[in-house]
């Protein structure tokens, strides 16, 4: 996908990050229906994130949601698969991305509407590291801690890097975990990239919202870019996409 994009470019580096944590919810642990996508019980996943859609595009043909036609026309003219994913729930998107922060605050809607229906459903959110940055990330974790949003699990992605520059620099927000906990989350820090320890801490029972701060690469399994901010939104030539397969393939 990223290869064909051309000169538009693609998010490769914050693709890359969240591929273990894609392929172990759509694997694994979310409950949806390609057949079925508008059945309300199934779980929601929103991602905040908007700059992983490589990701999660992949994730939603490995689910039945998207087709191999529609994965080759993305970032095309006309076609339905962009650069931010835009919301349609025959295709298993629950959220249009683009605006950080704003996915949490819509997962926080979501759960609290789930929950008033009495529905026995979750809502899972993809949330940033450099996206933390944005204030109402924290004001939709105080709503959910208040309204006891125990169907609720934020996943941070902490790859470390934002388009600026290292998180650390631009707004050091560590330790992400201890916000989090002081907000009233049940949290767990770990290996993003580990799919055994994502799938147990994702199927855990709490009684009360959860924050999973995984700790991941920008860039993972691409030499050439792990860790490299220019990669945060890049363009391949075709030594570069050469090499980047073959890296993925073995690695």
């Amino acid at each position: 996908m990223a290869f064909k994009s051309g000169k538009n470019g693609a998010h490769l580096g914050g693709g890359l990050s969240v591929i273990e944590i894609m392929a172990t919810l759509y694997g694994g642990v979310l409950r949806l229906d390609f057949q079925d996508p508008y059945d309300e019980n199934r779980d929601r996943l929103v991602v905040s994130k908007g700059h992983c859609v490589l990701a999660y595009y992949t994730a939603l043909r490995e689910a039945g949601f998207i087709t191999d036609e529609e994965i080759d026309s993305f970032e095309t003219i006309g076609a339905c698969l962009h650069g931010h994913a835009c919301r349609s729930l025959k295709k298993g998107i629950e959220f249009s991305g683009g605006s950080l922060s704003m996915g949490f605050s819509f997962a926080v809607g979501q759960a609290i509407a789930c929950k008033k229906k009495k529905l026995n459903n979750r809502v899972y959110c993809i949330v940033g590291d450099g996206e933390c940055d944005e204030g109402l990330i924290w004001e939709a974790a105080m709503a959910a801690s208040n309204f006891s949003l125990s169907n609720l699990t934020v996943i941070i992605d902490k790859n470390n890097l934002q388009y600026d520059g290292s998180t650390v620099c631009v707004m050091n927000s560590d330790s992400l975990a201890d916000k989090f906990r002081s907000f009233g989350f049940e949290t767990y820090e770990i290996d993003g990239h580990d799919c055994e320890v994502l799938l147990s801490v994702l199927t855990r029972k709490n009684g009360k919202p959860v924050c999973i701060v995984a700790n991941t690469v920008k860039g993972k399994g691409v030499s050439f870019m792990e860790g490299v901010r220019e990669w945060h939104h890049g363009v391949l030539s075709q030594i570069q996409y050469e090499q980047a397969a073959k890296e993925v393939e073995n690695g």
